[in-house]
């Protein structure tokens, strides 16, 4: 499949057309879905029509764009009007939103053409996939695998050349860790740099929705067309989209670069020579490699595992069975909310609400969330006085290649740990991108991951270019 760029500009220049576009990334999905369930909904009317207005405006000679024809995947927690949006699961299915999410308003006003939603973890509570209630979704270069999570329906879209594009959310990883185990660049933005107005909360102060892409360029062309202030979210930073492309071919030379410790401490080996290596290729571009040690880094998981679930237990409370959604009949409303609840979510949604509700409790807030609270504080004041020493730093994206179907399943704490080098970044709120860089067990990819201060998007994609162009990416 072409680059998003390369769609875009044949579409524009009449080398090709935007229906010709959508119906081959129809015959993609349709090629593979069945194997893989990536698309819970694919909306084949809805692409056809958004596919001929973008000839259309061509046709006129107007500017159709910077996606113009671009086929584009969502994640099935973004808000669509008029399409089936589930967040994963079963207490949502059928629900139509009323309006569009602020995102997707962005990528149509650019050309881009929405093929459907992807499959996800429910609620976007998962590293694998394996919790949606309409099935996991399967790694397209390994279907015994996963593809990571929660927007492992997204990547394996991208990953499966269905679409050259996808949007994901990333609350504790949950863009760079299936970008890294399906072989794409993922990258997770500096919070509140893009809207969140229309995507289904999980955990408000740590969601942001980002890119999922083939290639570095790619991934900064769909994130500057998404950021930018938005007025319908209070936590938008009230400042124009970054420029990223400009940027692509800045290099590292004169840039400090930190290689963290904590970052591939108990990482599979293959992983850990990849990031290394890395670190190399980075050196021979003419940055400076800063070996460092984050102490702090290994609390994050403790942290977010109880601060996510709170604010998902007060985020989840409006699926009550009244306004919208699955509504389980009972005698009265008490037993009626119990009753939906109890068939609509998921055991690992449940777990989570269970455990935010207690943490949030008379009596435990000041021994977990509290306490969770002042760590997030310790670790941003961590990220702070490393970027003191340093511009950027390098680290694994995930300890592992994607792992096999079931491995997991059985023990949540073995799950949570396929985020422990991704978590921190949340926490501090700052941005970070996840780079295919080398091939670990099965010849599978592994991903590395750069991460950078707020705003810092520009060095970001600037550096994952060195690694792209090192590991014989053009």
């Amino acid at each position: 499949m072409k680059s998003a760029r390369q769609i875009a500009s044949d579409v524009q220049s009449g080398v090709t057309t935007a229906a010709a576009e959508v119906a081959a990334s129809l015959e993609s999905i349709r090629a593979r879905n069945d194997e893989l369930n990536v698309f819970l909904f694919v909306d084949d009317a809805g692409a056809l029509e958004a596919a001929r207005r973008v000839d259309e405006r061509v046709a006129r000679g107007e500017n159709a764009g910077a996606l113009a024809g671009v086929p584009i995947g969502f994640k099935d927690n973004l808000c669509q009007l008029g399409v089936p949006t589930t967040a994963g699961s079963r207490i949502l299915k059928g629900w139509l939103p009323p309006y569009n999410a602020t995102v997707i308003d962005r990528v149509l006003a650019a050309g881009a053409v929405p093929m459907g939603k992807t499959n996800m973890d429910e609620f976007a509570m998962g590293s694998s996939t394996e919790t949606s209630a309409y099935g996991p979704t399967r790694n397209p270069l390994d279907p015994s695998r996963v593809p990571g999570g929660s927007s492992g329906g997204s990547a394996a879209a991208v990953a499966a050349e269905m679409t050259p594009l996808a949007l994901g959310s990333d609350t504790g990883g949950s863009i760079r860790q299936p970008a890294a185990l399906c072989g794409l660049v993922g990258l997770k933005p500096t919070y509140g740099l893009v809207s969140r107005y229309g995507l289904i909360a999980f955990s408000s102060s740590l969601d942001q929705i980002g890119p999922l892409a083939k290639n570095v360029a790619d991934a900064a062309l769909l994130l500057e067309v998404i950021a930018g202030h938005d007025p319908l979210d209070s936590t938008s930073l009230p400042e124009p989209a970054p420029e990223l492309l400009s940027h692509l071919d800045d290099g590292v030379a004169g840039k400090r670069i930190g290689l963290v410790r904590e970052l591939v401490e108990g990482a599979e080996d293959e992983v850990v020579a990849a990031v290394h290596r890395a670190a190399q290729a980075l050196r021979d571009a003419g940055a400076t490699i800063v070996e460092l040690s984050v102490p702090e880094f290994r609390l994050g998981l403790s942290a977010y595992y109880l601060i996510a679930p709170a604010e998902a237990s007060s985020n989840l409370a409006r699926y009550d069975g009244v306004r919208y959604g699955l509504r389980v009949d009972a005698e009265d409303v008490a037993a009626m909310n119990e009753a939906t609840r109890t068939l609509g979510f998921g055991a690992e949604v449940k777990r989570r609400i269970m455990l935010g509700t207690y943490a949030l409790s008379a009596g435990y807030y000041d021994a977990y969330y509290g306490q969770a609270l002042k760590v997030r504080t310790q670790m941003i004041d961590a990220f702070r006085r490393a970027y003191q020493e340093v511009d950027l730093l390098l680290g694994a994206t995930t300890p592992t290649v994607a792992f096999k179907f079931g491995a997991k399943t059985s023990n949540p704490m073995a799950m949570y740990l396929s985020d422990v080098y991704t978590i921190p970044t949340n926490l501090a709120g700052d941005a970070a991108i996840s780079v295919p860089f080398g091939r670990g067990e099965s010849d599978l990819p592994v991903g590395v991951q750069l991460l950078g201060p707020g705003r810092s998007e520009a060095q970001l994609v600037a550096a994952a270019r060195v690694l792209e162009l090192a590991d014989g990416h053009s």
